[in-house]
């Protein structure tokens, strides 16, 4: 994976600096340390042939930071072009697939001067032109400026494995991999988009195609933009399609798992250097292992990541998984000292970034790229094959729907009356709490609650008045309704897993994994997130996937004869960090004098007395309020890093 970054102005107002570009590859430099190149045209290109008494008068800068993994030689370097010049890329990410394209490439009389897939891009876009997305398996993002066309063209993955970044006012355009290196540009202010802060406080991210940040967008995933005279042009290109299933028998079912799953991870073994594999002893990152062993891979070096914690720590289920495919294993136990990298981390993420997982993230990565420089995972296996409980209490809460509406009521209260107010909303009891005061909404607003960090009423209680009077009533389901209503499935299980793809996996998950990856120079590969594969488990029926309250159950019946029973039978983990505790040992004080300093609450968006309250009950145990406390801690050093420009 590498880092792209560029710039384009329509018109003759101004020059783009050659020391600008290089400016944002600096601050990319982590995603691509091996190689720097930059790419500069100020002179008219020539128009297409239905304009030809007019001249295009866009000025262009491309940057690239590399990260060598195939084709590590001069012939690999980037900005790369066409064989007349008139065609320029810099891409980020690869093209699993490149090797066969390239084949028929060459039989249309295509000549090529590197081995590397960017080569093929740069030749499928001659031939297909936007049409060339269809051809490729990857995960990516990428930008080609067409000097024939005066048109700069940007794509992402289906998925959103790779991220693009955008700022578009009046005649500019600047994109980037990351936003700190669009914030490069010495003619932007740096401005927060105030509103988002609600919907990070819901979802513990931004909720893409908005960022943290006055005017800088994302491009959602599966879209290609177009920017052509100062004009704006985006489409969709793919869609995941949950309506079609196929009924087949389950042995069946198992053996087009298990090809397709083989075949994603084969192709992601395609590399000019040393890989290995993150191992959480999970069903998913242990089927890339079997598979990584099955093809060939040589002994395969697998990193692992636990705590002192044992609640939360999956070292045993790792090591159980490295000893029976007899991997060259690593692990690192976590700390509370660990902490110490959160600003770093927040600089890396670039907005606000909620997810506590960020933090063993970043630390196997860093252990990883010690000893490789591609690791596989098994981002993406939860997704395909309902591997979460939320999955399953959607389709609870609907056979509870069809009870009478009065019986239902009555039932509920007297259940809720019997439940005390847990301490924690993650175990047995707070669950089924959760479960029963939202199962007669609709199944987004179900969903809505079930995701939320803050539900809407507990920042009303937070919000400062100012700052409420502000957001005018915002709601963030807004971003929820339209994943639902996009996904237009009648089954509900379906519906949920779909909506999950597009927001909670894409905004959480992806940017999770390319930003601990890339911090380290260590490029991320996901065979379950491969969207062949995808494609073929959203034809399985729901039923399949999840039955009764067994989660995954296909895909382990897929795996029975592959993987040992006690990974195959072990209840789920998530991949977090013992925070609740940590807020009330170790990290008490550290979280209380920076949720609580002046600059903090001067802020104007909570309430002193609120946060003081929040920071009481959690830590004299009368609430498990640790990941609010670790969302509200992220989000002010954001400000201080960005806003604030503190060096930390």
């Amino acid at each position: 994976m590498c880092g792209i970054c560029g710039k384009i102005i329509s018109g003759n107002n101004s020059d783009i600096k050659e020391e600008l570009i290089h400016k944002m590859c600096g601050v990319l430099e982590h995603r691509g340390p091996d190689d720097e190149g930059v790419y500069l045209n100020r002179s008219p290109g020539q128009c297409e042939a239905s304009r030809r008494d007019q001249v295009t008068r866009s000025q262009v800068g491309l940057g690239h930071r590399r990260l060598s993994i195939i084709d590590a030689s001069p012939a690999g370097h980037q900005p790369m072009s066409n064989e007349d010049g008139s065609i320029w890329i810099v891409l980020n990410g690869e093209i699993y697939n490149f090797q066969d394209l390239r084949a028929s490439l060459v039989k249309q009389g295509h000549r090529f001067r590197s081995r590397t897939d960017t080569e093929v891009i740069l030749h499928l876009y001659e031939e297909k032109g936007a049409g060339c997305l269809s051809d490729l398996r990857g995960a990516f993002a990428f930008a080609i400026w067409d000097e024939n066309r005066g048109r700069l063209f940007l794509a992402r993955d289906r998925i959103g494995k790779k991220p693009l970044y955008y700022f578009h006012r009046g005649g500019t355009l600047i994109f980037a991999s990351e936003i700190k290196a669009i914030l490069a540009d010495p003619q932007l202010s740096t401005e927060v988009n105030r509103p988002a802060i609600t919907d990070y406080l819901t979802y513990g991210y931004t909720p893409t195609p908005q960022t943290m940040f006055k005017g800088v967008k994302k491009l959602p995933p599966a879209h290609f933009m177009t920017y052509e005279d100062g004009v704006i042009r985006m489409e969709r290109y793919w869609r995941l399609n949950f309506s079609k299933k196929m009924i087949l028998p389950e042995a069946e079912y198992c053996e087009r798992i298990m090809l397709l799953l083989e075949e994603a991870t084969r192709a992601r073994l395609v590399s000019d250097v040393p890989l290995g594999a993150f191992l959480s002893g999970g069903i998913d990152s242990s089927a890339v292992v079997y598979m990584m062993s099955k093809i060939g891979a040589g002994r395969v070096k697998t990193f692992s990541i636990g705590f002192e914690e044992q609640s939360h720590s999956e070292l045993k289920y790792a090591g159980l998984v490295a000893r029976h495919f007899g991997t060259e294993h690593h692990e690192y136990i976590v700390r509370p000292r660990a902490i110490e990298v959160l600003p770093k981390l927040v600089w890396h993420y670039n907005e606000p970034y909620a997810d506590s997982s960020a933090l063993p993230s970043y630390y196997v990565a860093k252990m990883t790229r010690q000893e490789v420089k591609v690791a596989l995972n098994g981002d993406g296996g939860d997704e395909d094959f309902g591997g979460y409980e939320r999955f399953m209490a959607a389709r609870f809460a609907e056979l509870y729907r069809r009870i009478p509406e009065g019986l239902r009521t009555h039932v509920i209260n007297a259940a809720l009356s019997k439940i005390p107010t847990p301490l924690d909303f993650n175990n047995f009891q707070g669950k089924l709490k959760r479960f029963l005061i939202t199962a007669s909404k609709p199944c987004s607003e179900r969903h809505y609650n079930w995701v939320s960090i803050f539900r809407d009423h507990e920042k009303e209680f937070l919000f400062a008045d100012s700052f409420k009077n502000e957001l005018n009533g915002r709601s963030s389901f807004y971003y929820l309704e339209d994943a639902f209503r996009e996904c237009g499935s009648s089954d509900v299980v379906d519906a949920v897993m779909c909506a999950d793809i597009t927001t909670n996996l894409l905004d959480d998950l992806l940017v999770k994994m390319d930003i601990a990856t890339m911090a380290n120079s260590l490029e991320g590969r996901s065979p379950f997130l491969d969207h062949k594969l995808m494609e073929f488990a959203a034809t399985i029926p729901s039923g399949i996937k999840i039955r009764g309250t067994r989660l995954k159950y296909i895909l382990k019946k897929a795996l029975a004869a592959a993987l040992p029973e006690e990974i195959l039978s072990r209840e789920k983990m998530g991949f977090g960090i013992p925070i609740d505790k940590w807020f009330r040992g170790e990290l008490k004080d550290y979280a209380r004098d920076i949720l609580l300093s002046g600059k903090s609450i001067d802020r104007g968006y909570f309430k002193d007395v609120s946060v003081r309250q929040l920071l009481d009950a959690h830590a004299s145990g009368r609430a498990n309020h640790g990941a609010r406390i670790w969302s509200l801690l992220n989000l002010e050093l954001w400000h201080r890093i960005f806003i604030d420009k503190e060096n930390m």
